[in-house]
């Protein structure tokens, strides 16, 4: 049987021709790829990670951006709000970092300290806070620490010299950090108690006299226990901030507590968390797109006429800032000196 000339492809040229094959393949776009963002998430179901207990300002911002971002999200996703506390939040940092659908449709909020603690080496961070996608935040934060009126400790002059049992939501977290680096730094006897999920069993842990005292957000004292202003019943020991806020400027800050200009920058570089404050970020490897939409979404959600009722119907604290911004403070976190991250470092494994 005589095979016309042409008709058959040598070795060489049947791989070439595979190649360019396989090749124009790979070139074309996905079904995902081709979707636009609208059409990505028509239909889809956003969930945001809270990584604390409800009752908290994690938990109320949380659940404030699920009731308001989808309808600024193009397609207008359903957003689901999910509480998964444990290891002072790292459990939803970890998860919304390595497990979570790497698409757009996980968001996460955590403990303010995420990118301090992983440039600390904090055992049980297992992620990268500059390769998540920060999407904005909705606050800055003053934290503050408190003892309950019964507690013999009312002032940080009294922590220096009585042990003060304090509840703590776990290593990593500020109720754990703050405590044991006023205990190394300036010699206070804070006894950290751990296993706490949230500040709100803090907070109870607090009055029931389980402890003398636990932190909180300023704002959280102030909303919701309003009435412990009112009938005295608990001291502000201290403010963990930078400046004294002028709602309560009779409270020393944190940083002027420190004996020595070292001692002052480490606990300036601590505190520079409450900068992060509640915010918001989903996972790595989203497509630029969808981050991109994320984050107006987000811009806009904030100026939203019924949220801004919200906030003011809570009294709540309002400083929101944008991804853009957001990401560069979380990356300015991992440049700070070495020196400071590893005398930081024994002060706060000490007792540990």
């Amino acid at each position: 049987m005589n095979i016309p000339s042409g008709r058959i492809l040598s070795g060489r040229a049947l791989s070439t021709a595979a190649a360019l094959a396989l090749t124009g393949f790979a070139a074309l776009p996905t079904a995902a790829d081709a979707q636009s963002v609208e059409q990505f998430y028509k239909g889809k179901t956003v969930n945001v990670y809270i990584g604390f207990t409800p009752g908290g300002t994690y938990d109320i911002f949380g659940r404030m951006v699920a009731r308001y971002i989808g309808k600024y999200i193009p397609g207008q996703p359903t957003v689901v709000a999910q509480n998964m506390p444990g290891a002072g939040s790292f459990k939803a940092a970890n998860f919304v970092y390595a497990v979570a659908p790497k698409d757009g449709t996980a968001l996460g909020i955590v403990s303010q300290t995420v990118a301090l603690e992983e440039a600390l080496g904090t055992p049980g961070v297992q992620y990268k806070s500059a390769e998540l996608n920060w999407v904005g935040r909705a606050t800055s934060n003053i934290e503050v620490q408190l003892t309950w009126m019964t507690s013999k400790t009312k002032t940080m002059q009294d922590a220096l010299t009585n042990e003060t049992p304090v509840a703590s939501t776990g290593p990593g977290s500020p109720s754990e950090g703050y405590p044991r680096l006023l205990n190394g730094l300036i010699g206070t006897k804070f006894k950290i108690i751990g296993g706490y999920p949230g500040s709100t069993d803090g907070l109870l842990a607090m009055e029931r006299g389980e402890v003398d005292g636990a932190l909180t957000s300023w704002n959280t004292v102030k909303v919701s226990r309003a009435d412990w202003l009112r009938e005295k019943k608990i001291n502000i020991l201290v403010q963990y901030t930078i400046e004294r806020s002028p709602e309560i400027p009779d409270v020393p800050t944190f940083v002027e507590l420190g004996k020595t200009d070292e001692d002052k920058k480490i606990l300036a570089f601590y505190v520079s968390g409450g900068e992060i404050g509640r915010s918001f970020f989903t996972t790595p490897g989203v497509p630029k797109e969808r981050v991109a939409a994320l984050r107006k979404a987000f811009s806009d959600m904030v100026k939203d006429p019924d949220l801004l009722a919200d906030i003011d119907h809570m009294k709540a604290d309002f400083i929101p800032l944008d991804g853009e911004k957001l990401q560069k403070l979380i990356e300015d976190t991992a440049k700070v000196s070495p020196a400071i991250i590893a005398k930081m470092q024994t002060h706060l494994r000490a007792g540990q």
